[in-house]
C-alpha cells in the first residue's frame, strides 16, 4: 500500500511539473495576434489588449489581460471597454499550441450602445440585395457570439437611441452560457438611476439564437424589479413576472408574448408588439384582474382650499421630478407624434382616486399625435360611465375633447375623489361635451369649456336646508309656517333635479334648473365660479 501511494505521489508530481513546464513554455502573448484576427474575422470588431498577457493557474487555467477595448469598424468610440479580462482556457489543446476559450469574464466593463459606437460603412462597401431568396449556408446561420460562457461583473451599460437622452445601467452582473447549437441560459441584474428615480432589475431565462440574426427568441422565467423615487408612490413600485420575447429581423418586429406581470397589488397579462419602422408601430392587448392606480401613480390630488387651509389628507406632498432644461418649452404631449399605436385594455376592477370601477374596457389608437379614445367605459357601484374622446397633439397647441356619459353614478363619490368640499349625495346622469388643452383636474376647473345636461335623483345637500330658509323668511314677515319634524335637519332633499350646465373657463352656469320634492320645488338659473 505504501509503495502504491508513493508511486501515485510521484506520478502526480510529474504531471504537475509537466503541466507547469508546459504553461511556462507556452507564452500567452503568442495568442494576442490570433485573438485579434479571429475577433475581426468573426464579428468585424477590432480587439485591443493593453499590457502583457499572463497565466493564472489556480483554480482554473486562465489568461489574464489588462485593459481591453472592442471597437466597431469606423466607430469613434469603443463598444466595450473593461479594466480586466479573464479567458478560461482548456489545457489539452495547449499541447498542440491551440487556444480553446471556455469562458470570458469582464470586470469593470463599460458597454456603450450609442451612435458613436456604431459601425460606419464605407461608401464603396458592397451592399447585399434586399430581396435575396437564396437559402442560407452554414456560415450565414447561427450567432456570431461563439463563446461558450460569458461573465460580466461590476460593469456599466450606456444606451442611447439617436438624439435621445442616454440611459445608464450600473452594477451589471451577467452570466451567459450556450451550447454548440447556440441555445443557452442567462442571468442578469442591474440598476438604473435617472431623474431622481432608481430602478433595480433582475431576470433569468433561456435564449435560442440558432437562427440569429433572422430570428431570436428568449424566455424570461424570473423577472423582478423595484422602482422608487420622484413622482412615484411613497412605497415605490415593485413586482415580478414572466414573458416570452421574440425578434424577427425581416419585419424588424419585437414581440412580447404570454406576458404575466405584477406591480404592487396590480396584475397584467397579454401581448405587446412593436415594429421598428421610421415611426414605431405598437400593438398592445392587455388584461388585468385588478389594477390599483392609487398604488402606481403619484398622489397629485386636486387641493381644495378654503380660507387658505389645505383640504384634509393633503398635508404630505410627494417628491417631484426635476425640471430638465432641454424639455422646458417643449409642446405638451409631443411624445405622441413619434409613434403609432393600437391599444386595448380590459380590467375586471380598477381603483383610481379611491373609486372602485368594475368591468373596465378601453380601446384607443394613436396616429402620430392624434389620439382617438374610441372606448373608455366601466361601472362605478350601481352606475355606468363612458368617456370617449380625442387628443390632437399634432400642433404646438394641443386640443382635447371628451364626451362623458354617466348613468346613475353616485355624485358624492366623485366629489370626494377630487376633494371638493361639497357634501352632496345622489344619483347623477350626465350627457355632455367638453374641450380643453390639458388633461388635468386643475386645468378642467379653470380653462375648459363645455356643455352638459344633468339629471339627478334622490339628492341630499348637507349644510343648507332651502325649505327651512323659506319657512323662516315667512315667519319673519309675520306669516305662519309649520315645520315638520322630518325637516328639522340642516340638509336639502330633492327627489329629482335637472339642469343644463355650461362650463366656460372656470365659470359654471346652470340653466333651466328644475327640482322637486314632497316639500320643495326649484325653478331658476344660477351662475357659479368653479375656481
Amino acid at each position: 500500500m505504501r509503495r502504491f501511494l508513493t508511486t501515485l505521489m510521484i506520478l502526480l508530481v510529474v504531471l504537475v511539473a509537466g503541466f507547469s513546464a508546459l504553461v511556462l513554455l507556452v507564452n500567452p502573448n503568442d495568442f494576442r495576434a490570433y485573438m485579434v484576427q479571429q475577433v475581426a474575422a468573426r464579428s468585424e470588431y477590432q480587439l485591443q489588449l493593453d499590457g502583457p498577457l499572463r497565466w493564472h493557474v489556480w483554480p482554473q487555467l486562465s489568461i489574464l489581460s489588462g485593459r481591453m477595448t472592442l471597437t466597431a469598424r469606423g466607430a469613434s468610440e469603443p463598444l466595450v471597454r473593461a479594466d480586466n479580462m479573464r479567458l478560461d482556457v482548456a489545457l489539452w489543446p495547449l499541447l498542440s499550441h491551440q487556444l480553446h476559450v471556455k469562458q470570458v469574464m469582464l470586470k469593470g466593463g463599460v458597454i456603450q450602445l450609442t451612435p458613436q459606437t456604431e459601425a460606419v460603412r464605407s461608401d464603396d462597401a458592397p451592399v447585399a440585395p434586399k430581396d435575396n431568396t437564396l437559402p442560407d449556408v452554414a456560415e450565414d446561420r447561427g450567432w456570431s457570439f461563439d463563446i461558450r460562457s460569458l461573465r460580466v461583473a461590476d460593469s456599466v451599460l450606456v444606451f442611447q437611441h439617436e438624439n435621445d437622452d442616454q440611459v445608464t445601467v450600473r452594477d451589471i452582473r451577467l452570466n451567459m452560457e450556450q451550447d454548440a447549437e447556440h441555445r443557452g441560459t442567462f442571468d442578469f441584474s442591474g440598476r438604473v438611476n435617472r431623474d431622481q428615480r432608481d430602478l433595480a432589475l433582475s431576470f433569468s431565462g433561456t435564449v435560442d439564437a440558432s437562427d440569429y440574426p433572422h430570428n431570436l427568441t428568449a424566455g424570461i422565467e424570473q423577472l423582478r424589479w423595484q422602482l422608487q423615487g420622484a413622482d412615484l408612490p411613497a412605497q415605490g413600485i415593485e413586482g415580478q413576472g414572466q414573458l416570452q420575447a421574440q425578434w424577427q429581423e425581416a419585419q424588424k418586429r419585437l414581440s412580447f408574448n404570454h406576458l404575466n406581470l405584477t406591480a404592487n397589488d396590480s396584475s397584467l397579462t397579454g401581448h405587446v408588439q412593436v415594429t421598428l419602422a421610421e415611426q414605431p408601430e405598437w400593438q398592445i392587448d392587455l388584461r388585468s384582474s385588478r389594477l390599483n392606480l392609487d398604488n402606481l401613480l403619484p398622489h397629485h390630488s386636486t387641493v381644495a382650499q378654503t380660507g387658505g387651509a389645505v383640504s384634509q389628507g393633503q398635508n404630505t406632498l410627494p417628491l417631484t421630478r426635476p425640471v430638465i432644461a432641454s424639455r422646458v418649452g417643449a409642446p405638451p404631449y409631443q411624445g405622441l407624434q413619434s409613434f403609432t399605436a393600437e391599444i386595448a385594455l380590459q380590467a375586471d376592477s380598477v381603483r383610481w382616486r379611491g373609486m372602485d370601477f368594475t368591468q373596465v374596457s378601453t380601446k384607443m389608437s394613436n396616429q402620430a399625435g392624434l389620439l382617438d379614445i374610441t372606448e373608455l367605459q366601466g361601472k362605478l357601484a350601481d352606475g355606468e360611465m363612458s368617456l370617449p374622446g380625442t387628443l390632437d397633439a399634432r400642433t404646438a397647441s394641443p386640443r382635447i375633447e371628451f364626451h362623458p356619459r354617466l348613468n346613475h353614478v353616485e355624485i358624492g363619490t366623485i366629489l370626494k375623489a377630487f376633494n371638493y368640499p361639497i357634501s352632496l349625495t345622489g344619483k347623477m346622469s350626465l350627457v355632455g361635451d367638453f374641450s380643453g388643452a390639458d388633461i388635468d383636474a386643475e386645468a378642467f376647473r379653470h380653462s375648459w369649456k363645455g356643455k352638459a345636461h344633468v339629471d339627478m335623483s334622490n339628492t341630499r345637500l348637507e349644510g343648507m336646508n332651502f325649505q327651512q330658509l323659506v319657512q323662516q323668511a315667512v315667519e319673519r314677515s309675520g306669516g305662519d309656517a309649520q315645520q315638520s319634524q322630518e325637516n328639522m335637519d340642516n340638509a336639502t332633499r330633492l327627489d329629482r333635479f335637472t339642469t343644463d350646465l355650461t362650463l366656460n373657463k372656470g365659470t359654471l352656469t346652470l340653466d333651466d334648473m328644475v327640482g322637486q320634492s314632497s316639500m320643495l320645488g326649484v325653478n331658476r338659473q344660477r351662475n357659479a365660479g368653479s375656481g
